[in-house]
């Protein structure tokens, strides 16, 4: 059982959905860097303000002894996703609980790794999180939860790990696959092969 239940991380609750990124058009994604341990109290205060984000969290559980112990902590420990226009990122601004705010030049790449990190926290299974990319083989998903889901596969002793980076962090999250749940994508053909 959580010490402590899961908090809103994602407003409004469709936010990553195709038909609520384009609402607005003069709405865009910012990575909010926030002041240390700052992101729940951030996404706390964007909810009351009614202002658009995204706050991956995922399950960390602790095993003592016999008992389990569990919390939601931040999948990107000092980042939120803010989608808002000029006066959004202000109103952020305002709550001096930002440290830096980044602009992401490619909003659609952002959105769509997004939908994918979503995806994975949404099927309630064991995340890791991977704070530095490994190189992996580019995969799809053809069986399972995941299925026509794509990104690379790395392996952690023997173990198969189905990971969906953020590219702009270049951090992402894992889960456990098995080798019938995956093929390789077709590498993409170059001219230089064709010599």
């Amino acid at each position: 059982m959580p010490l402590v239940p899961a908090e809103t991380s994602l407003f409004p609750e469709r936010l990553l959905e195709p038909s609520e990124a384009v609402a607005d058009a003069s709405a865009r994604w910012w990575v909010l860097h926030t002041r240390p341990r700052a992101e729940k109290s951030l996404a706390r205060r964007l909810l009351g303000r009614e202002v658009g984000f995204y706050l991956p969290l995922y399950e960390n559980r602790l095993v003592y002894g016999d008992r389990v112990r569990s919390s939601f902590l931040p999948l990107f420990p000092g980042y939120v996703f803010l989608h808002g226009n000029d006066e959004d990122r202000r109103l952020a601004l305002e709550t001096n609980q930002i440290a830096q705010s980044l602009p992401v030049p490619d909003q659609a790449g952002l959105w769509s790794d997004l939908r994918r990190i979503h995806r994975l926290i949404q099927s309630r299974q064991n995340l890791t999180p991977e704070q530095r990319l490994q190189p992996g083989t580019p995969v799809r998903i053809i069986a399972g939860a995941f299925a026509g889901m794509t990104g690379d596969v790395i392996r952690q002793g023997r173990q198969l790990r189905f990971l969906i980076a953020v590219k702009f962090l270049q951090c992402g999250a894992s889960v456990d696959v098995e080798s019938w749940m995956i093929e390789p994508l077709e590498a993409p053909f170059r001219l230089s092969d064709a010599n």
